[in-house]
Order: C-alpha cells, then sequence, then structure tokens
C-alpha cells in the first residue's frame, strides 16, 4: 500500500473515532518496531536495575526474574495489541478503557486509567533521565582519583542534580527540535545496541579476570539479602524486569503518527517483547557468571553494581568504560523516546479535557508538528519531582517504582474492562485477533497487576530507614489525591470524556472500522 493511501485510511480511521488528524504520519512499520525497542531499551534498563535482583536473591532471581516477567508482559502486550487494533489513538489505553467500559462507569473508569496513564508516561520518564545521571556517574567512577576512590566520588547532592537537569533538558530538546529525524536516531540506537550487546558478550567471558561460576550457580544460586523472607524477596526482585518492560504500552500513543495504527502498533508491540527477550538475556547471562561478591554489590554507595562488575570482569578502567559507552548512549536516546511518548499521551489526555487547563496543553506547535506545550508541561513535573532527592538520595527508587506502578494500573483498566464488559462483541472484528488465546492473556495480565501494584509500593529492605524507604507509595498516594480531588472539584461536572459519537459508531458499525482502521 502506498503511504499516502495508509495515511489517508488512517486519518479516515482517527474521524471515525471522533478526532480531528493534527500530527503527520512519518513512521514506517519497522520505525514502530524501532521505537518499541528504544522506549524499553533493554540492555539500558536492566543495567541501571540490577540492584533489586542482587539484593531480591541474586544471580536466579536475576535470570528467573526476567523470564517469568517477559512471559508476564508478553500476556500483557497481546491484551493491548488486540484493543489497540480497534481503538488506535494517542489517547491509547485511556480512550480504549472509555470505549469498553459501559455507559454508567466509562467516565470514571476513563479517568482513573487517564490520570494513571500520564502520570505513569511522566514518571517513568523522569525515572530514566535521573537514572541514566546515576549510571553516568557510575561509569566515571570505574577510574580512580586515588586507590579505591572513583574519579567523581565527591560529588555534592546539588551537583548530581544540575547532571540530571542538564539530561533533562537534553532529551526534551532532541524530541522537540528533531522530531522529523528520530526515526533515524533510533534506527541508529538499535545498531549501538547490537555492536554494544556482542563486545560485551565476547570481551566479558573471554577475559573474565577473576574467573567465571558455573552454570549451576548462575541458575539455582538464591542469595537473598533484603531481609525478607525468601519467596516475598524474590518477587521484590522482580522490579528489574518490571521496569525495563513497563514501557510496552508506551507506544500507542504514537498512533497517530503511524502510517497503519491499527496493524502496525500491535504488531510491533508484541514483536518487541520477543526482541527485548532475546537481548534481556544476552545481557544478564554474561553478568552472572562473572559476578563479584553479592554483598558488596548491594552495599554500593551508587546502588548501580554493573559498573562495578564490568571493571571487575575486564581487569582496567578504560575497557570497561567503553563498554558501558553504548548503555549510556542508549539510556539517553531512551530518555528522548520516553519524552516523545509521553508528551504525546499528555496532549491526548488534556484534548479531552482531563487535566487542568487543558487549553494550553492541547495545543499543536505547527513549525516543530509536536505537541510542545504538553512536552513542557511533562518536563516541568519531571524537574520538579527530581527535587526529591535533595531529601533522599533514594529518590530514584520512587520515580522507578512508581512509574511501574501507574503504568501497570493503566494498562490493566482497558484489559479489565474488556474481559468482564464488552470482549466478544467489540473485539471480534479486531484486526489483531487472538481470540481464546487473548482471554488468557487477560486473565494473566490482571493476576500481574493485582501482585504488582501493592508489590512496588514495598521497600527492597525489611529494616526501613530514610534511604532505604520506598517512596513510591508516598508518591502514588499523592498523586492519587491530586486526581480525586480534581475529579471532584471540576471533573464530576465538566468531564465528558472522548467523543462519544466516534465509540459508538464504533459499537454500531464495527466491520467498516475494521476496514478502514
Amino acid at each position: 500500500m502506498e503511504p499516502e493511501t495508509s495515511k489517508s485510511a488512517a486519518d479516515t480511521s482517527l474521524e471515525g473515532l471522533g478526532y480531528t488528524p493534527e500530527l503527520s504520519r512519518n513512521r514506517s512499520v519497522l520505525q514502530v518496531a524501532f521505537m518499541c525497542f528504544i522506549l524499553s531499551s533493554v540492555p539500558y534498563g536492566l543495567a541501571t536495575t540490577l540492584f533489586y535482583p542482587l539484593a531480591g536473591g541474586g544471580p536466579s532471581n536475576i535470570i528467573w526474574g526476567w523470564i517469568i516477567v517477559s512471559i508476564i508482559i508478553l500476556c500483557v502486550a497481546c491484551s493491548l495489541a488486540e484493543i489497540t487494533s480497534v481503538y488506535p489513538t494517542a489517547g491509547g489505553v485511556y480512550y480504549q478503557t472509555f470505549a469498553l467500559s459501559p455507559p454508567w462507569c466509562r467516565r470514571a473508569a476513563a479517568w482513573i486509567c487517564g490520570w494513571s496513564y500520564v502520570l505513569g508516561n511522566v514518571t517513568i520518564t523522569l525515572a530514566v533521565n535521573f537514572g541514566t545521571t546515576l549510571f553516568f556517574v557510575a561509569c566515571l567512577n570505574v577510574f580512580e582519583s586515588s586507590p579505591g576512590v572513583g574519579l567523581v566520588d565527591d560529588l555534592e547532592t546539588y551537583q548530581i542534580y544540575l547532571i540530571f537537569l542538564a539530561m533533562t533538558l537534553l532529551t526534551h530538546a532532541i524530541s522537540a527540535l528533531g522530531n522529523k529525524w528520530l526515526p533515524h536516531l533510533e534506527t541508529f540506537a538499535i545498531f549501538c545496541t547490537l555492536i554494544g550487546l556482542i563486545a560485551m558478550i565476547v570481551c566479558t567471558l573471554v577475559i573474565a579476570k577473576h574467573g567465571r561460576h558455573s552454570g549451576k550457580w548462575v541458575f539455582t544460586h538464591f542469595e537473598p539479602q533484603s531481609g525478607w523472607p525468601s519467596g516475598w524477596s524474590f518477587c521484590i526482585g522482580l522490579l528489574h524486569a518490571a521496569y525495563a518492560t513497563s514501557a510496552t504500552g508506551m507506544i500507542i500513543s504514537m498512533c497517530e503518527e503511524v502510517q497503519e495504527p491499527a496493524t502496525q502498533v500491535p504488531r510491533a508491540m508484541v514483536a518487541t517483547i520477543v526482541l527485548n527477550f532475546v537481548a534481556g538475556l544476552a545481557f544478564l547471562l554474561p553478568l552472572t557468571f562473572v559476578l563479584p561478591d553479592l554483598t558488596m554489590l548491594v552495599n554500593l554507595v551508587s546502588a548501580q553494581p554493573t559498573p562495578v562488575i564490568l571493571k571487575d570482569a575486564i581487569g582496567n578502567s578504560a575497557g570497561a568504560f567503553c563498554l558501558l559507552l553504548p548503555l549510556i548512549i542508549l539510556g539517553i536516546i531512551c530518555g528522548v523516546g520516553c519524552v516523545t511518548a509521553a508528551s504525546r499521551c499528555t496532549w491526548a489526555f488534556a484534548r479531552d479535557g482531563g487535566i487542568p487547563g487543558s487549553k494550553w496543553w492541547k495545543s499543536v506547535n505547527r513549525s516543530l508538528d509536536i505537541p510542545l506545550n504538553a512536552m513542557m508541561l511533562d518536563m516541568g513535573v519531571e524537574i520538579a519531582l527530581g527535587a526529591i532527592y535533595f531529601g533522599s538520595t533514594a529518590a530514584f527508587n520512587a520515580f522507578s517504582g512508581v512509574g511501574v506502578i501507574f503504568l501497570t494500573l493503566s494498562y490493566a483498566c482497558p484489559i479489565a474492562v474488556s474481559f468482564l464488559f464488552r470482549r466478544r462483541a467489540d473485539l471480534k472484528n479486531a484486526r489483531f485477533q487472538l481470540g481464546f488465546f487473548g482471554g488468557i492473556c487477560n486473565v494473566v495480565a490482571l493476576a500481574w497487576s493485582l501482585l504488582a501494584i501493592p508489590l512496588f509500593c514495598m521497600p527492597s529492605f525489611m529494616v526501613v530507614t530514610l534511604e532505604t524507604m520506598s517512596y513510591a507509595c508516598v508518591v502514588f498516594v499523592g498523586f492519587t489525591a491530586i486526581a480525586a480531588l480534581w475529579y471532584w472539584v471540576w471533573g464530576y461536572q465538566n468531564y465528558a470524556g472522548p467523543p462519544k459519537e466516534g465509540v459508538d459508531a464504533i459499537a454500531e458499525y464495527p466491520n467498516v472500522h475494521a476496514k478502514t482502521g
């Protein structure tokens, strides 16, 4: 199909959902898949949160946690893909929740999902940029100013925050000013990741200066250091894999910039999970075979064990830093991708009046062809939340934890209402149809959501201090209270949700939408 024909069909479908096309459709199917991969950036995401499974149980927690969560997230992706093939809009799971819910609860359900989706996008973007900051500092510390002292070990809190601020401004600037070149940047990131993975696998396993563990140790050794009972400790270690795969549904917000969103986005979501799984194992297995002392890694002040592991395996600072450089680059590009997706999500929710001051945030900058105001709003929130670091160096735990919680909740909303109310009626003509297997995926996805939301509010260590407390629950409750208050003050009387005519048209003529979508 020619691009212009695809664009026309996609825009016609969008108008059928009740929206006027405002963004350019400049992404092909490969570019959609590449962006899906970049949003997760699995080697980078796994590198920055490796602390969690090391504290949770060690090598077996790392490997089996990744395998288990990848299977679960595949079910989440399949569930969302099926729904997205019917409702491909930038509103993503928020629009889908409204469309699939019964009329008596659709406004409230969409409000809960919309706020969760927006806050999840914003906080996971914050976590990525803050994580890249901490990881960058830890990478610099593979060089020593004196024996046993890292090059920048003595950085003050405000200096870390300034690096985070620079990282945030950089990722937003690239996303805002280089929108039409982003697909090329993401393509570059794929090759950078591939080269970096191959180099790390070969160098780590071949050099292995302090030897290698046995396969039995890697796959069976369980040494929890969190203080929690073994089973619960293992579960808390799953935040590692959950964080790396949390961006699964963020790509849905790019539907209005994709040539054939009803087919390309669902397929890309599912295929990327498989690619992420392979890339994750390729990254994790070499590291677990050369792990140094686990207690030492868990007690690192930086809470970034990956640079220490690579330096120990390679035996020199320069070699370790060269292997870490592709991960730093990937982290920056991941931040750019998250900024892009989050701005579309915020813009889409504001378009339906869900955010205070929506008239400002729903506008599109015609010269840049992006929702610039929504992007600036997200950046302001991220910079303000980043100041939590001045009160606690465990701030990254809060950002990553609450991002996973909000995104998990937002993904669960359309899956739940689809499964409970309208699955057979509304999805029987889906372009990405899974039939009976789709129902099984729904059950797995909802069961995971019920576990993940309370689980990731828990601290990583049983003995809680100001440094080890999980501030994710504080941020989660705080934002939930703000959303509830705004609904009580304004939303209950004024919020109508997405255009009802589009939802009603699909319900009445599903076959027409299936052909034009």
